[in-house]
């Protein structure tokens, strides 16, 4: 399964990841954001199935935090691109229909994980900005 599960991989980058988000993230407009909100039980269960999306649960978690609190108005300091990205991240993985069917066991979420890691990575200062509000405002 590792052994397929790098193949898969190999064919689907992390700059390719990055590709697929910055794209997306041009595209997000505000009832994307509330879609998000409303499937947050949705992609949680998606997040906290037995696949590789499993290691992201807890950052998941501060996404959907992030966003609810960028929604809502409470938390602005963070530029649109940022919360864009997210939001692309998020719909991706509640998308069935990516560059590996979500239906084929384990391997479906590479793509996923891959999307969601992409997607840490390229906020990672936002969201440790976005940390300590939190934690200052606890």
């Amino acid at each position: 399964m590792e052994q397929f599960e790098r193949r898969i991989m190999g064919k689907f980058t992390e700059k390719q990841a990055e590709k697929q988000i910055r794209q997306g993230a041009r595209k997000i407009t505000q009832s994307d954001l509330q879609k998000v909100l409303e499937k947050h039980s949705e992609i949680l269960e998606i997040v906290s199935g037995d696949n590789p999306l499993r290691k992201f649960l807890e950052d998941v978690k501060l996404l959907f935090s992030l966003v609810n609190d960028y929604f809502k108005g409470t938390y602005r300091e963070i530029p649109w691109w940022s919360i864009a990205a997210v939001v692309t991240a998020l719909l991706y993985v509640l998308s069935p229909v990516d560059l590996i069917p979500d239906p084929i066991p384990i391997i479906g979420y590479v793509d996923d994980a891959l999307i969601v890691g992409a997607c840490l990575a390229m906020i990672e200062n936002d969201l440790q900005n976005y940390k300590e509000w939190k934690m200052k405002n606890a």
